[in-house]
């Protein structure tokens, strides 16, 4: 017969726990509108910002910026995002998943693979096995800024410009739904120029002011922009996974509770027929 103090125990414990995730998945839930509204407004004039600027790299010669500049590739660096925090469920696990395999399946087709991790958590991973890193940032969970990500993209144009490593790719968490976030790697240096349908020519522009003043500008604005765009899309998804993640916790404590429950009234119920049992056989044997 099971322990009525311990289930008491027990019912308490899973009680204290539910009231925790029930109080995380409100927290969740408040910042997380927060971020789809951020992301929901930010993101077209990411995209447009980056089609403009693939549209210019298709038009202009790839030694007209160094950051257009293509060479054969020995070093390649990932600019890996994850959060500073888990309890959200497989967010981070998935990043992580994606980057282990990456470098697993091309470690022969590169001289190094780097990375520059974005987050605690893939920091913590990463820094306990044997692999090349770049920089990383941590304690950036609500302190999401174009400073930051300035400060971000500014670390890996310096080592693609002293060609430290040939492309620099991007790999974040993209933001579907509160349910549903999708794995994202993209090439974000040197710039991808856009693909035309076969047959279609590309028509030229007139710049205003110089070409080489416009690129200048825009190609280093774009990477600040993309960057930030990678941030936020991480955030959102993040704080949707864990308030999902959450939810489900506080169900399952309380599918607990009442199995704990259950359990309980019946180890009572058997308690008190035993107990009657011994008196009604006490009185007999008198």
């Amino acid at each position: 017969m099971a322990n009525l103090k311990d289930i008491r125990k027990r019912i308490v414990s899973v009680k204290n726990t539910q009231q925790i995730t029930s109080a995380m998945k409100m927290v969740a839930a408040a910042k997380f509108r927060r971020a789809q509204e951020s992301i929901e407004k930010f993101r077209p004039y990411a995209e447009k910002m980056d089609d403009v600027l693939k549209s210019l790299a298709l038009r202009t010669n790839y030694l007209a910026h160094p950051l257009l500049q293509r060479r054969p590739v020995s070093k390649v660096l990932i600019v890996v995002v994850t959060s500073d925090r888990g309890l959200c469920g497989g967010f981070n696990q998935n990043i992580i998943r994606f980057t282990d395999r990456f470098l697993r399946e091309n470690h022969r087709k590169y001289s190094e693979i780097a990375l520059a991790l974005i987050g605690r958590k893939g920091y913590e991973y990463f820094r306990k096995r044997n692999v090349s890193r770049f920089k990383s940032h941590t304690g950036i969970s609500g302190k999401i800024s174009y400073e930051l990500a300035n400060r971000i993209t500014g670390e890996f144009s310096e080592a693609f410009l002293t060609q430290t490593y040939d492309e620099v790719y991007l790999l974040y968490n993209k933001f579907v739904t509160a349910m549903t976030q999708q794995v994202y790697f993209e090439r974000i240096l040197p710039i991808e120029e856009i693909k035309l349908p076969e047959g279609e020519k590309a028509y030229e522009y007139v710049y205003e002011p110089s070409r080489d003043d416009l690129l200048d500008d825009i190609i280093v604005k774009n990477l600040d922009v993309q960057m930030l765009h990678a941030l936020l899309e991480s955030e959102a998804s993040e704080l949707g996974a864990r308030m999902t993640a959450m939810d489900s916790a506080t169900s399952n404590a309380q599918e607990m509770i009442e199995r704990l429950t259950l359990t309980y009234n019946r180890a009572r119920q058997e308690s008190i027929t035993k107990e009657l049992l011994e008196i009604i056989g006490g009185a007999e044997a008198l």
